[in-house]
This record gives structure tokens, C-alpha cells and sequence, in this order.
């Protein structure tokens, strides 16, 4: 069996304890055998309580087998055999885990645990239940925030650590429910405290940590020694489904984004660096006069953007943000993206021979140009196709690279001429009968103009696909 990223999930319920934050602890190394035989039983007694059951439901409807349309089955069971095909409701059920994170019941979980939830309930120590209200899901994080009405009673939290101040080889605990036997406590060291885990969440970069995670641990606390959250647990990485010693966690800060959000009500609003790179290899940090490899190239920089306007130019190097070095593009998105909208960042920037400071605005991607979202129509192939000009702002909502510029395709009606021609959403238009597709507007107009013959491209991931029809 080949290893694999996991969530963890589970089937099961039991209830968990609840109690009051505690105060940070200086770190250090023990000193004495006596410190060395010093038990972790203090800090799970002031965290473990705060980290709760979340148990969701679902009705998933089943629908009849293609087998009971064969006439072989109906030879057996005649017309009857439709009553065995009628649609049924079942409940499906899941288990994961939360941190309370607020003393009025506000609640921080994995996405993918309560992801299409009709009833989300969470258990507390003393065997109360409560139904937990979503405040808001951010697939792109895999984080959830919940709500519960504990009537006015305070409720115990944890408060979040910068989890830019962890290091590897930081003590930390795992808390959780795993295979759903009930609260468990485990420990270990941090591995990686920037480490790329593809396939997870939209950014991909996480806590790595060798305490145990297992199923059901999904959304519950890594707390550090001084007892404050500093990740949320998210995946682990297995060949056989159970914990081997390398897990996930999404790290506070990111966590503190989305929280900021939902109790402000609006949308996750991250800042745009507005400008592309690569990795720098071996090679290239010759050429470049590094010791080492290590940055971002950047390739491209988006005209009026955040680093257009800090002066960042294409052929620098972006070492470091805030202090903090990135290794890849990826490291670099996830930094600019963890830090708060509306201040500013500080670009360590390698150009030429000298190294030199930039100043980032931690700005938004614009919804600009307009969208101007029309569906074509009249004879011609494209009628049908929904389409409108990518902004920045549209290309983070599809998950797509910021930095393009086109029209694309947002939906196809079924059965027109864009559906028949094969035209599907997330295809961008090039060019027709040899114009320059720059604008929405631009497409109407030479859509309008009609023709005998059109020659259509359309830029599909990596491919750019040309059609020729006659009209």
C-alpha cells in the first residue's frame, strides 16, 4: 500500500472536559533527573478541556441500481423489482474533533470535518450537548469556525501562540479523539514548522509533528508548553491509515485569520503579493552569487499591483518576509497570506550583488477589470458560454493563478452551441478569426460581427486548443 495524506475521521462518540487557559511557561531544557521524570499532567489538565467532541450528520439519498433495469433481474422479480429501487434516505455520521477558542462558545475545526453537515453537534466534558451553528468555512484552509449557546455560562478556551515562534525540536501535544475511544493525549517533538503538504488544503503548508494523530484527531489542539494553541490538526501522512509519526497541523496564525474574519462577519480577505517566481536551484543561486539555494526568483510582477508598488522588480530575489525565509513560492504565498489585511510587510530582497529592504501593502487582489459577466448569444459557436474578464480578485475566488488576464468561460448552458462545441468553465478565450480576445467587451463585438467560418482558440490549462467551424 502506498503512502498517503489522511484526514483523520472517525465514526464513534464519547465526551471531553473543559477548564480555563493557563499561563505561558519560560522554556528550557531540564536540568535534573528530577526535571526529566517532571509528568505533562499539569499542562493536559489545563488544556485537554478545551478541546471538544464534534459529532455531524448527514442524509445522504441512495439511489436505485443500474442492475434493476436488466432484464435478466426481471425475469426473476417481474415489475416488482422497481420497489426494490425506490430512492432511500440514510443517515451518515462523523466524527472529529474542535478547540473552544473563545469563553462565549466560539468553536475553530477542520472544514473537511464538518464539511456538508445537516446537524452539527458538539459534546462537552459533563456529557452536555449542544448544537453548534457554522459561522463560517474556508475551504481553501480546511478551517471552520462554530458557535454554541452555553446560556451565559463562560466556557474554558485556549488562547493562540504566534506560531511563527515555534521551532523545531518545540515540545508539543496532540489532543484529539482518535477511532472515537474517547479523549487521548500524545507528545512529540516539531519536525518542520514550514513544511509543504500537496493535496491538503489550498495552501499547502503546515506543522509537521511526530506526536500520534489518528482518525477522529481532525480538527483537534497542538498545544505548545506554555499551554496555547499553535495548530489546528489536520492530516497525516500513512501507508496504513494509522498514525506513523508524521502529522499535520494548520498553524495558529492562519487559524487566527479566518477567526478574525468570521467574528467580523465577512469573507476571508487575504493580502495579494501580486507577483510570480520560481524556486531558486543549485544552479541558479550560482548565477545569482548565493551561498545557497534559497528564495524566490520572480518572474513576473503585476502592473499597479502590491509589489509593483513596493519596487519590486522581475530578476530580484525575495529571501525573506518579515523576517521569516522562504524556500519556494509556495512558502511565500502562505506568508503573505497568514499576515493581516491593511498593514504592511518587510521584502528581503536580494538584487544584483546587494540586499535590500522593500516595503509590501498588504492589499487584497482587485476585482479589476470589471467583471462584466455576459452570456453570449445569438448563431455563432460560442453562444451559450457565460463568460466575463478575470480579475485578480475572480481568479482567487476559481483557485487560479492571480496573475492572468483573460476572458473566461464561468458556466455553459446545456445543449447550445458552446456546450455541443465542447466548451467547458475554466476555459479562457484566446483569440477568434485571428482577434485578440482581451475583454468581455471585445468578445461581443466580434461574436456580433458574425461569420461564414470561425476559427476559435481556447487556452485550457497548459494547452492552447484551436476549432475551425463552419457557420
Amino acid at each position: 500500500m502506498s503512502a498517503r495524506f489522511i484526514r483523520p475521521m472517525a465514526v464513534l462518540l464519547l465526551g471531553l472536559a473543559l477548564t480555563q487557559p493557563v499561563d505561558a511557561a519560560e522554556t528550557h531544557l531540564p536540568q535534573s533527573r528530577e526535571e526529566i521524570r517532571l509528568s505533562f499532567a499539569p499542562l493536559v489538565k489545563a488544556t485537554a478541556p478545551a478541546v471538544v467532541n464534534i459529532y455531524t450528520k448527514r442524509v445522504v439519498r441512495t439511489s436505485r441500481s443500474p442492475f434493476f433495469n436488466d432484464p435478466f433481474f426481471r425475469q426473476f422479480f417481474g415489475d416488482d423489482v422497481f420497489n426494490f429501487g425506490v430512492p432511500r434516505e440514510r443517515i451518515q455520521s462523523s466524527l472529529g474533533s474542535g478547540v473552544i477558542l473563545r469563553p462565549d462558545g466560539v468553536i475553530v475545526t477542520n472544514n473537511h470535518v464538518i464539511e456538508k453537515a445537516d446537524q452539527i453537534t458538539v459534546v462537552l466534558n459533563d456529557r452536555r450537548e449542544f448544537e453548534a451553528k457554522l459561522v463560517m468555512a474556508d475551504e481553501r484552509t480546511d478551517i471552520a469556525v462554530l458557535r454554541i449557546d452555553s446560556g451565559g455560562a463562560p466556557l474554558p478556551y485556549l488562547n493562540l501562540r504566534d506560531s511563527d515562534e515555534l521551532e523545531v525540536g518545540d515540545l508539543v501535544l496532540a489532543i484529539g479523539n482518535p477511532f472515537g475511544v474517547g479523549q487521548t493525549v500524545t507528545s512529540g517533538i516539531v519536525s518542520a514548522v514550514a513544511r509543504a503538504a500537496e493535496g491538503v488544503s489550498d495552501f499547502s503548508f503546515f506543522i509537521q509533528t511526530d506526536a500520534a494523530i489518528n482518525p477522529g484527531n481532525s480538527g483537534g489542539a497542538l498545544v505548545s508548553m506554555d499551554g496555547r494553541l499553535v495548530g489546528v490538526n489536520t492530516a497525516i501522512y500513512s501507508r496504513s491509515g494509522g498514525s506513523q509519526g508524521i502529522g499535520f497541523a494548520i498553524p495558529a496564525n492562519m487559524v487566527a485569520r479566518v477567526l478574525d474574519s468570521a467574528l467580523k462577519g465577512r469573507k476571508v480577505v487575504r493580502p495579494w503579493l501580486g507577483a510570480g517566481g520560481q524556486p531558486v536551484t543549485s544552479d541558479l543561486a550560482a548565477s545569482l552569487g548565493l551561498e545557497r539555494p534559497v528564495g524566490v526568483i520572480v518572474s513576473e510582477v503585476y502592473p499597479g499591483g502590491p509589489s509593483e508598488r513596493a519596487g519590486l522588480r522581475v530578476g530580484d530575489v525575495v529571501l525573506a518576509i518579515n523576517g521569516h525565509e522562504v524556500d519556494d513560492p509556495r512558502a511565500l504565498r502562505f506568508r503573505i497570506a497568514s499576515l493581516p489585511e491593511g498593514g504592511t510587510a518587510t521584502l528581503t530582497v536580494r538584487r544584483g550583488s546587494e540586499t535590500v529592504s522593500l516595503t509590501l501593502p498588504l492589499r487584497p487582489p482587485p476585482d479589476k477589470p470589471p467583471r462584466d459577466t455576459t452570456t453570449i448569444k445569438g448563431r455563432n459557436p460560442l453562444a451559450g458560454a457565460a463568460v466575463a474578464n478575470l480579475s485578480p480578485a475572480l481568479a482567487e475566488e476559481l483557485q487560479m493563478d492571480t496573475l492572468k488576464r483573460s476572458v473566461i468561460v464561468l458556466g455553459v448552458q446545456r445543449r447550445s452551441p458552446a456546450a455541443q462545441l465542447g466548451i467547458q468553465p475554466g476555459d479562457m478565450v484566446a483569440k477568434v478569426n485571428g482577434n485578440d480576445i482581451d475583454s468581455v467587451a471585445t468578445l461581443r463585438r466580434v461574436m456580433g460581427a458574425g461569420a461564414r467560418r470561425w476559427t476559435i482558440a481556447i487556452r485550457r490549462d497548459d494547452r492552447l486548443l484551436s476549432v475551425t467551424i463552419d457557420g
